[in-house]
């Protein structure tokens, strides 16, 4: 079986995945690390030597490569994965199980704000644009998003509900 979680970036798509994966005895990939094997360097330096055009062209690369070589896996996309390019239609396309992992805009923010140094996209923004920056991108990104054979809503749940809650919609 193949599943593809897909959310906003701290939505919990590798944390809940690496749980997942493991209580389905699957293969657990994330995307991002994928994309770091491929270039050899971190995701923050591709973007910061490369632009985020070219790593979205290796995304989609990694991500087609990935759908057609792996049979059984969790595999946790970027925020941005289904929003670009064909991303949403190839995951369609393919015989994985998408599933929406959906958090409100406070419970991204609350995550997002301790991670800033790792996330390209807002490491430079200050802390009272957070929710106005995340509003706009769930605003733009939340069609893709919905697009997912399932929705999960994940406010005030532990990564151990949420994958429970997934399991028994399998």
């Amino acid at each position: 079986m193949k599943i593809v979680l897909i959310g906003y970036m701290g939505s919990g798509k590798s944390t809940v995945g690496n749980l997942l994966a493991k209580k389905m005895n699957l293969a657990f990939l994330d995307l991002d690390q994928a994309i770091e094997e491929q270039e050899k360097i971190p995701v923050p330096q591709i973007f910061e030597q490369h632009g985020e055009i070219y790593f979205r062209k290796k995304e989609t690369e990694a991500l087609k490569r990935l759908l057609a070589e792996k049979e059984d896996m969790v595999l946790a996309a970027g925020g941005g994965t289904p929003c670009y390019g064909h991303n949403m239609d190839n995951i369609e396309k393919s015989t994985a199980k998408s599933i929406y992992l959906k958090l409100s805009i406070q419970a991204l923010v609350e995550r997002i704000r301790h991670e800033k140094a790792e996330r390209p996209l807002v490491s430079s923004l200050a802390d009272e644009d957070f929710p106005e920056f995340i509003g706009k991108h769930l605003f733009e990104r939340t069609p893709f998003y919905e697009r997912a054979d399932e929705v999960v809503f994940c406010d005030g749940k532990t990564p151990e509900e949420i994958v429970d809650e997934i399991l028994s919609s399998l």
